[in-house]
């Protein structure tokens, strides 16, 4: 790390999207954190990309409040500044709602809402020293479902809704954008005992009117274009990265 390099945060920064966005920061010359409470992951994921750069791994469940305190005053003390924070940690339980428990559904909001919301409330006091930005993954569950899945959508509209709201309280010394992945294939991005090769139909891609399923990267390369200072202007914004999935009619 030069003196100069920018720091980035990425929770659930161990695996698919998370982890292509700190191999997208690393190749850009950011020092990355990888936060995730995967310790295999985090730490297989630590030695694959360590020759691109500086990426620590720091052990984090995003929704205990003194672990998120932990993580970045471990970051500070390795780094001495942060500049970028991506809320990218998510999980899901998705079964009938008459046999979704309480604590399952607590525990995908603690993760996915509660913990963006605590990394964004302990990274921001760094983040005014540097001018820095806050991007918050959310999904396109936020507004649209399948069965089965109320925990998450619930939790991935929330992080939207919380996407504005910080953009409004935090601005103008930080800006905070958001960003809606759609189906995106992860396979290839998972730690090695879980990684798998997408299998995917003509049909599935075109569902999307671009043509193909999404990948990581492209949603690596949205997080790159927020946090430059040729997106200055955008606060607030939840850009949505579906393939335009999400604006097609379909009729049976």
């Amino acid at each position: 790390m030069t003196q100069n390099s920018k720091v980035a945060v990425v929770t659930g920064g161990a695996q698919g999207i998370g982890k292509a966005i700190v191999k997208a920061f690393l190749e850009k010359g950011w020092a990355t954190v990888v936060a995730d409470s995967d310790r295999e992951a985090g730490e297989e994921t630590s030695r694959e990309l360590a020759s691109l750069g500086t990426v620590v791994f720091i052990e984090t469940d995003v929704s205990m409040e003194e672990q998120v305190e932990h993580l970045f005053q471990q970051t500070m003390r390795h780094f001495g500044r942060i500049d970028a924070l991506i809320n990218n940690a998510g999980i899901s339980h998705n079964k009938a709602l008459e046999y979704l428990t309480l604590e399952e559904w607590n525990r995908v909001l603690g993760v996915n809402l509660t913990g963006t919301f605590l990394c964004a409330k302990h990274a921001s006091p760094h983040l005014k020293n540097t001018g820095g930005s806050i991007i918050n993954i959310a999904s396109t569950r936020a507004f649209m479902s399948e069965a089965c899945t109320e925990a998450y959508s619930a939790s991935k509209g929330g992080v939207v809704a919380l996407s504005h709201a910080l953009a409004v309280s935090l601005g103008p010394g930080i800006r905070v954008n958001c960003i809606s992945p759609g189906w995106i294939e992860t396979g290839p991005w998972k730690k090695k005992s879980r990684r798998t090769t997408a299998v995917l139909s003509e049909e599935d891609h075109l569902q999307h009117p671009a043509g193909r399923v999404g990948v990581p990267e492209d949603i690596s390369s949205l997080v790159l274009y927020l946090v430059a200072c040729e997106a200055s202007f955008l606060t607030g914004s939840n850009i949505i990265a579906d393939g335009g999935m999400t604006r097609k009619m379909i009729y049976s």
